[in-house]
């Protein structure tokens, strides 16, 4: 039976994952058709459980719940981890050898917002052509019917159990603030830094998801506010933000100064380098060229890729990096730690190399190359126009000889600097970022990128 699009709406069907606002897009009825179609599609590619973990949110536990029964009525088995962040049921799918599965989240989106992030094999998380066809499959509506085994799991010790295996802290005990913003780490992040030798501050600790203290998502400087004055408050030598579902992270040193991922990056890099044997790093469209130019400069090979961590963490484990990341906040180590992001654990590397220097978070970023940059700007544009307006910006850059990379919408690369403009994979926005090597030509190159943009947005 042909499931309605006034039942489904099928702009919650995003390049990563389902997302979307509730209970107007995502509800129970909503999350129990997604249910019967996953379990559905799993169980015709072979594929009998399903594990499910669900973050603090107010709706996450009645859509869990009836996402389960819409699995369970398929036939196929539920494996329910019940409240963690998203790299907890990353571990728990490793450690009960079971890569299908589906984490109840909207990440770093507003309250009101829920989603899915599913895999339905060993291809990790499902992103672009394979969510569009779970898309199709799910609107014919023609679902399994069965009875499935509901059981729980706690991955808890586990996971706690891998951090003590994958970090070895030096001599000198850091002190940081970590800031939980409310938000899923706050059901493990103050137990699990206090297990290494380091003064832990904890801010908003408690779990709340109406996000009171500010959003939840700590790749937007704003929101680092009250970690910044927190950090200068305490003489802290780092202060550490993380998302609403835990998985990523966003970094301000000593100075109060916000550090962006991509310059956090460096820092990683500069550590392992002579560490690992493949001097292979990924990082994507929108990072900085003060990364790429590190790279070069310790002989390294970049890669840069296209954003979304469905992709790029498909990319850093496929082609075996040691490491790779993206300027939102994902960062993926797999060296010593099973390649999935998880920001409590890029949190803790960080204090792993503090500890075993006598230099300051921000001395560890001396000598870098000097740009001038924009944060990731967002101009609102509805699903169904947004892609149409970043293909006119295309067409526009090709009329005009420009050197574009098309990966990932399009970013054109001048001598001085480059423009990037795509569409968010989140939300209905319209994405940009700039980066020169004068505040002038970054103007410049603003004026004309966003001149274009809302040119066609209208």
């Amino acid at each position: 039976m042909l499931i309605p699009e006034k039942k489904l709406n099928k702009y919650i069907f995003r390049g990563y994952d389902i997302r979307g606002v509730y209970p107007t897009d995502l509800n129970k009825e909503v999350a129990n058709i997604i249910g019967k179609s996953f379990g559905t599609y799993v169980r015709r590619l072979g594929h009998m459980t399903a594990v499910v973990g669900r973050d603090n949110r107010y709706s996450s536990d009645e859509l869990a719940e009836s996402l389960i029964d819409g699995i369970l009525s398929t036939g196929v088995n539920v494996i329910d981890l019940g409240l963690v962040t998203t790299p907890m049921y990353y571990y728990a799918c490793i450690k009960l050898n079971n890569p299908t599965g589906i984490m109840v989240t909207a990440s770093h989106n507003p309250k009101d917002d829920n989603g899915f992030k599913f895999a339905f094999d060993e291809r990790g998380n499902a992103r672009g052509e394979m969510i569009e066809e779970f898309r199709d499959f799910t609107f014919q509506g023609d679902f399994d019917s069965g009875e499935g085994k509901l059981s729980f799991y706690n991955i808890r010790e586990e996971y706690l159990e891998l951090f003590k295996k994958s970090l070895d802290f030096g001599n000198r005990r850091v002190k940081v603030v970590i800031d939980l913003g409310n938000g899923t780490t706050s059901c493990i992040a103050e137990e699990l830094y206090k297990m290494f030798p380091i003064d832990v501050d904890v801010l908003f600790g408690d779990s709340d998801p109406s996000f009171p203290n500010h959003h939840p998502d700590p790749c937007v400087e704003k929101n680092l506010e009250a970690l910044k004055k927190r950090v200068l408050e305490t003489n802290a030598d780092l202060g550490i933000g993380f998302d609403g579902d835990g998985d990523r992270l966003g970094v301000v040193d000593e100075l109060g100064n916000y550090v962006a991922t991509d310059k956090y990056m460096i820092i990683i890099i500069r550590d392992i380098i002579n560490k690992v044997a493949k001097k292979e790093f990924l990082y994507d469209v929108k990072c900085s060229k003060s990364l790429t130019d590190e790279i070069e400069k310790l002989g390294a090979k970049g890669i840069c890729y296209r954003t979304g961590n469905s992709y790029t963490k498909a990319k850093v484990k496929d082609d075996n990096l040691p490491f790779g990341g993206e300027l939102s906040g994902h960062v993926y180590f797999n060296d010593k730690w099973p390649c999935f992001d998880s920001g409590l654990y890029a949190g803790l590397r960080l204090l792993e190399i503090l500890s075993k220097t006598n230099k300051k978070t921000s001395e560890l970023l001396e000598g870098i190359n000097k740009y001038y940059s924009t944060e990731e700007l967002k101009f609102p544009s509805s699903d169904d126009k947004k892609f149409g307006i970043v293909d006119k910006i295309k067409e526009y850059c090709k009329n005009n000889n420009y050197n574009i990379n098309d990966i990932d919408g399009v970013r054109v690369t001048f001598d001085y600097g480059w423009a990037l403009v795509r569409c968010s994979n989140t939300g209905p926005n319209i994405t940009a970022r700039f980066e020169a090597n004068s505040k002038e030509k970054l103007e410049e190159l603003q004026q004309e990128f966003i001149g274009q943009i809302n040119k066609y947005n209208v």
